[in-house]
């Protein structure tokens, strides 16, 4: 293929490398010498990807989890613009504003439909094996050029934003990694085994109904727990969906697998420990309230997670 998924993991370990540049010059900075060496290590991930010996690639986020412990990640200086040059840019601007959000959706359609099956001198045009993420890496490269183009920036300007942006995300960027990583750790340490166990020794999972609900729950409160429902898919799945669901009841694994991480979902609308979701949006509007977010949202989580009981319930054997 000529685009591959690989050179998104490039240009991301180069911003984040250009992060740590930035950090590391920023003599304002309270902590950049930590600060810059969390974001510097984070590239390194992106960089050498495969090359990277797992063990090696372990003991770099190891050393990322203690900076971000102990406090060494902090927010630096930016060159912000008055609030009334940005309500001037806005009024310029206006609606257009709007136009580089919708790109990426719209490129990474048009990329994964109409262009998948492109080939030139026998080559796919896009990485067949991850062809929606390969689109949706071309729409975000092409949404930065058309905001450099609206508001007459460079790409050094759409660095130092997207430096800004990260600084006030803080760690929280690298938990849903973590996060995904921490799933498939607990399948191969056979957590899903332990689970199936802890379930089927003290609920009757001989009704359907019953089996449904520990499952679509099970995945929820896992992920309210973890904080990521990349973690708890593996480990409910393997606990309860495959063994349960599709061995006993015959369910259709890919019904089952769906539902199941949209009741996940259900469980990260109502967690803090979905800082990334939770709780740096609170900080970033600068909310009085720093559970605002998920106090707003389990109104909808929890219908939608019976919802999806009902629904696992009269669609699995399809």
């Amino acid at each position: 293929m000529i685009i591959r998924l690989d050179y998104f993991y490039y240009v991301l370990g180069a911003m984040l490398l250009a992060i740590a540049v930035m950090t590391l010059r920023d003599r304002h900075h309270p902590k950049r010498y930590s600060s810059a060496l969390f974001w510097g290590l984070y590239a390194v991930v992106y960089l050498a990807g495969e090359a990277l010996p797992p063990m090696a690639a372990g003991a770099l986020m190891v050393v990322m989890a203690l900076i971000a412990g102990f406090g060494g990640v902090a927010l630096g200086r930016h060159g912000e613009r008055t609030p009334q040059e940005r309500q001037g840019s806005a009024a310029r601007l206006g609606h257009k504003l709007l136009l580089p959000a919708l790109a990426i959706p719209v490129v990474t359609m048009i990329g994964s439909t109409l262009l998948k099956d492109v080939q030139f001198d026998g080559r796919f045009l896009l990485d067949q094996k991850n062809l929606t993420l390969a689109s949706l890496g071309c729409g975000s490269l092409i949404a930065v050029a058309i905001a450099c183009a609206l508001t007459r920036a460079t790409p050094v300007q759409a660095l130092r934003e997207s430096r800004r942006l990260v600084d006030h995300l803080g760690w929280a960027v690298v938990l849903p990694h973590m996060l995904a990583v921490l799933g498939l750790l607990f399948s191969e340490a056979g957590m899903g085994k332990a689970v199936a166990h802890v379930v089927t020794s003290y609920i009757d999972m001989d009704m359907k109904l019953v089996a449904v609900a520990v499952y679509c729950l099970g995945m929820a409160l896992f992920t309210i727990i973890m904080g990521n429902g990349f973690a708890a898919f593996p480990v409910i799945a393997g606990g309860v969906g495959v063994p349960v669901l599709v061995g006993v009841f015959d369910a259709n694994p890919a019904v089952m697998a769906a539902i199941g991480m949209f009741s996940a979902y259900c469980g990260t609308l109502m967690t803090p420990m979905a800082a990334n979701f939770n709780i740096v949006p609170a900080a970033l509007l600068e909310l009085p309230d720093k559970n605002a977010v998920i106090k707003a949202q389990v109104a909808t989580a929890v219908p939608v997670l019976l919802a999806n009981i009902a629904l696992l319930y009269f669609l699995m054997n399809l």
